[in-house]
């Protein structure tokens, strides 16, 4: 990158078909390199669907209560939390390409150590296993959704985004159907091994848990392969260039420059508080079933997720058609209204069409993150902090870890469907988030 340039110059490279603006995005999206960007999209998801299998299985196995499983999601997306400010200071001191690579790198390696974890059969091995994994989707994160958003014409960057994370409802489903057919059966664990000696249920269990290495050796094939291919790549840098007289904001610089952003900040919070709620409503939609129906099996309750995540997939892809279309933040407040309406009746109606809320209820999540995320980093207009600026947007994530924790905890004091009333609430919040940048871009049209 030069040091120093003349506003309307242009970077330029014979070898590649774009041309890099002075900020940091592309005069035209290149295709390859932005499939294998939105390939990453569908990869952590992957990696987040199994974890409400794991939720359920250790459920059974470990004997756990409501509140201790969410401590898998506490273990995934706390990860997340520490991680990304140094992921950014990595990115920010090589490049988003790097970044990946790290990422892919450590991914691997979270999967990799499942193979112990599978044979120690302790629940704390598991959630390290689990928190390596979202280590290296941190730095997948704080690289694949600021990258996405570079990766063409600034005008189309929430578009764009939306669309890499139509990928993450195609994970999603991967994912549960990687554990319905890999690692749940055609019994009810719980039932089984509640009719069992002590010593025949510990084996039944160890037997249970190895299961759990199935799917993560093919993820572990995939990422070996995109690690590979990200190497032989040409990327753009998708950094802005650096001014005449001006330098790389460091870190302090960087808070000063956001402290002063209220709207900033209220993004962050929004996406903090949407991920515990969608964390939620998923990690426990299994356990709900299982609640209301006991006779149900798990193998039988994971189509349940599988349909979930279709109605992810179908909303987010309607939502990218839309906002091409319309204001984002009047489909956003009209998402997140009928979302909350869903969730309060998910937790207040007790009979079978409350887990057809459950399922419905993804519609509406599909455009939340991505077009909250795309907003939220548009606030930055120095782009000599967005790498800093993504990091603390993607340490928002840990709103799933957090939120899960106190639902589960209403669990335990009450019941299952109750416990939905906690999602149910922050939804609420999140509209109000939306009507507020939509009386914004009224303002301000």
């Amino acid at each position: 990158m030069e040091n120093t340039v003349d506003k309307s110059t242009k970077k330029t490279n014979e070898k590649v078909k774009w041309i890099e603006e002075p900020d940091g995005y592309l005069d035209r999206t290149p295709p390859l390199q932005f499939i294998l960007v939105t390939t990453l999209f569908a990869l952590w998801a992957i990696a987040a669907s199994l974890n409400d299998i794991l939720i359920t299985q250790f459920k059974a196995v470990f004997a756990l209560s409501d509140f201790a499983t969410a401590f898998v999601q506490s273990a995934f997306y706390g990860g997340y939390f520490i991680i990304a400010i140094p992921a950014s200071i990595f990115i920010k001191k090589n490049s988003y390409k790097l970044g990946i690579i790290a990422g892919l790198a450590a991914f691997s390696l979270g999967c990799f150590l499942f193979f112990p974890a599978s044979r120690l059969v302790t629940y704390q091995i598991f959630l390290f296993a689990l928190f390596v994994e979202a280590i290296g989707l941190s730095f997948l994160e704080t690289s694949g959704n600021a990258y996405s958003s570079l990766l063409g014409p600034k005008k189309s960057a929430t578009v764009r985004l939306n669309i890499s994370q139509t990928m993450n409802a195609v994970g999603d489903i991967i994912g549960i159907l990687l554990g319905k057919y890999l690692i749940f059966t055609d019994g009810n664990l719980k039932t089984e091994m509640a009719s069992m000696s002590k010593e025949a249920a510990a084996q039944f269990g160890k037997q249970a848990l190895a299961r759990t290495l199935a799917p993560y050796k093919y993820v572990l094939i995939v990422l070996i392969i995109m690690i590979i291919l990200f190497i032989i790549t040409k990327f753009p840098s998708g950094k802005p260039q650096i001014k005449e007289n001006e330098s790389n904001a460091t870190f302090k610089e960087t808070i000063k420059y956001l402290s002063k952003r209220k709207r900033y900040w209220h993004g962050v919070g929004a996406q903090f508080i949407y991920m515990g709620v969608q964390t939620g409503v998923w990690s426990f939609t299994m356990r709900l079933a299982l609640y209301m129906f006991p006779k149900f099996n798990e193998r039988f309750v994971a189509n349940f997720m599988l349909y979930s995540y279709v109605c992810f997939f179908v909303g987010r892809f309607l939502a990218s058609y839309l906002l091409s279309r319309f204001s984002e933040t009047k489909i956003l407040s009209i998402y997140s209204f009928i979302g909350t309406l869903m969730i309060f009746y998910i937790a207040l109606v007790p009979n079978i069409t409350a887990i057809y809320a459950a399922i419905g209820v993804s519609l509406v999540f599909g455009p939340c993150w991505p077009t909250i995320f795309a907003r939220t980093l548009e606030v930055v207009d120095d782009k000599r902090h967005t790498e800093t600026a993504s990091a603390f947007i993607v340490m928002a994530i840990v709103g799933g870890a957090i939120v899960p924790i106190f639902q589960g905890l209403l669990s335990d004091l009450t019941n299952m469907q109750v416990s939905f009333l906690v999602p149910a609430f922050l939804m609420a919040v999140v509209c109000l988030y939306f009507l507020g940048e939509y009386r914004y871009d009224k303002k301000n049209a």
